[in-house]
């Protein structure tokens, strides 16, 4: 009996090797924009729309932080991107504006929600929402959210199929500490619960991406100052998670993504680097990773490799025809969309 069963975990094994992709295929490769009203962009973020086009959103003006900082959208449908508009900025009256940050694409049925931070900096920001029922046309009158709930940080918000929806947030605070949580919805996104990950661990850990397994498990992975990605796993729906652990994941405290295929093969966008002198450094590479078990992650494709520079910061989704759909900050001047096969 027990030789069967060694048997039967080295096949699993065996099976779970060889059904991860040796490698996938680049089949598009382009910049969202070429001439900008703006200085710099960066932090995109990208859906599919109802008719399988494109919509892509980012933050742009002369420089993060400043006060001109706005949300900006742009729409693909056919072969081209749509100019850049403006769609949210921080104007609260005539004397005051803050700076925008972090824009997050999300769809329930026929409703497109943008997600966005508004304020001085990261420490001191609060979120916001506009919502759009034609498809990013028209978006409507910007609404701050309820206190306490930041909205989607970095990455796209995941429904479980209970219909419980889960948005993966973080926290900075004036004193340095970096905290992850999940923003936790059961009744579509009107009112949310704040349910932290492991808040006790000395790492600094923000900007969760949420991937799903079989069973109802759920894998959040964290950028962190570790010199790796971190994670936390969760099997009650986002209720409670694990401690924080270190993957065996290279992260220079850089920006992350991923998605679960409808295949179930987990993707993983990050840069493969440590962390240096300056928080630029490691940003040169963008690689993609795939993985079954959310433990052991193979690269399969490099969408980066150059020996300076800033390439960061990715969203990742995955459209109806099957297609892998990634968006990035190419050196604050443009963000780039790479079309991925599997």
């Amino acid at each position: 009996m027990k030789l069967l069963l060694l048997f039967f975990i080295a096949v699993v094994a065996f099976s779970c090797q060889n059904s991860i992709p040796k490698s996938c295929k680049i089949v598009g490769n382009e910049y969202i924009f070429e001439k900008t009203p703006f200085q710099e962009c960066h932090a995109s973020t990208i859906i599919e729309l109802n008719d399988g086009s494109l919509l892509s959103a980012w933050f742009g003006g002369t420089g993060e932080g400043n006060e001109d900082v706005g949300i900006w959208t742009s729409g693909k449908k056919g072969d081209s991107w749509s100019a850049p508009t403006e769609v949210a900025n921080g104007i609260v009256s005539d004397s005051l504006r803050f700076p925008c940050w972090n824009p997050v694409l999300f769809r329930t049925d026929s409703i497109v929600s943008l997600y966005y931070k508004i304020g001085p900096n990261p420490r001191e920001w609060w979120g916001m929402l506009v919502h759009s029922t034609d498809e990013g046309q028209t978006w409507s009158a910007p609404e701050k959210l309820q206190d306490g709930i930041l909205g989607s940080i970095k990455n796209k918000p995941v429904v479980l199929t209970s219909g419980v929806i889960l948005s993966p947030s973080s926290i900075e605070t004036n004193d340095g500490q970096w905290h992850s949580h999940i923003e936790r919805s059961t009744d579509g996104g009107k009112t949310w619960e704040m349910i932290n990950i492991d808040p006790e661990n000395p790492a600094k850990v923000i900007q969760p991406t949420l991937l799903l397994y079989p069973e109802d498990k759920i894998q959040a992975l964290m950028r962190s100052n570790q010199n790796y990605i971190m994670e936390s796993w969760s099997v009650d729906e986002g209720k409670t998670w694990s401690p924080l652990a270190k993957t065996k994941v290279l992260n220079p405290n850089s920006g992350i993504d991923g998605v679960t295929l409808h295949s179930r093969l987990q993707v993983l966008i990050y840069n493969p680097m440590e962390s240096g002198a300056d928080w630029v450094n490691g940003r040169n590479k963008l690689n993609v990773a795939v993985s079954v078990d959310g433990i052991n992650w193979q690269d399969v494709a490099i969408l980066e490799n150059q020996p300076s520079g800033e390439f960061s910061y990715p969203s990742v989704i995955q459209a109806s025809d099957r297609t892998v759909h990634v968006v990035y900050t190419s050196n604050r001047k443009s963000i780039k969309h790479v079309v991925l096969k599997f």
